[in-house]
């Protein structure tokens, strides 16, 4: 079945809006199917969120944002491709998607943050996508929860938006507030 969901934008988009787009779509119940694992899907996810299949690159985006769907984090950390009758393991090198754009409504207390990922979801930070800090090895690797215990990494722009916000606001430790929560931009 191919994918007919457009991409969702943030430009010229109220919170509210988005809101309402993100709360429309109807994906798969990925975390209520539990077939048993049938093997590796040549798949892999790289560090930077290209999809390759078989060791070339997925071109087509409307693929992508489809498996995209039925990607799912287990509790071991391994990452897998689920429907209701099989599940096959995909490689992830660092998060399944990437925060490639912010949108912000408000200021300090009242603000909201949105995030585009490079799925062509979007998410809006709080409560239920906790944006986090981990230390990566390669420098702080900042992450907010998507679904299903995936993450998205943000780009180091975003990353860097995100210190300026913090540092003008002055927060102790630096941070940012999204949706009534404080997310502190220090790696734990």
């Amino acid at each position: 079945m191919p994918e007919t969901r457009p991409p969702i934008e943030l430009n010229g988009v109220s919170l509210a809006e988005l809101q309402r787009l993100i709360d429309e779509r109807r994906l798969p119940p990925v975390d209520k199917w539990d077939p048993p694992l049938c093997g590796h899907s040549g798949m892999r996810i790289a560090r930077d969120g290209t999809w390759f299949h078989d060791g070339s690159p997925i071109g087509r985006p409307a693929m992508v944002r489809l498996f995209s769907t039925i990607l799912r984090r287990e509790r071991d950390g391994t990452h897998v491709l689920v429907t209701p009758v099989e599940k096959l393991g995909i490689d992830v090198e660092s998060t399944a998607f990437r925060a490639v754009e912010m949108h912000c409504e408000g200021h300090g207390r009242e603000r909201r943050i949105a995030l585009k990922l490079n799925s062509g979801d979007a998410v809006i930070v709080g409560p239920k996508h906790r944006l986090s800090v981990v230390e990566a090895g390669r420098g702080p690797s900042p992450r907010v929860d998507v679904r299903h215990g995936l993450e998205a990494e943000l780009s180091r722009t975003l990353y860097y938006e995100l210190a300026e916000i913090a540092l003008a606001e002055g927060e102790d430790p630096p941070g940012v507030w999204s949706d009534g929560c404080f997310f502190p931009l220090e790696p734990k």
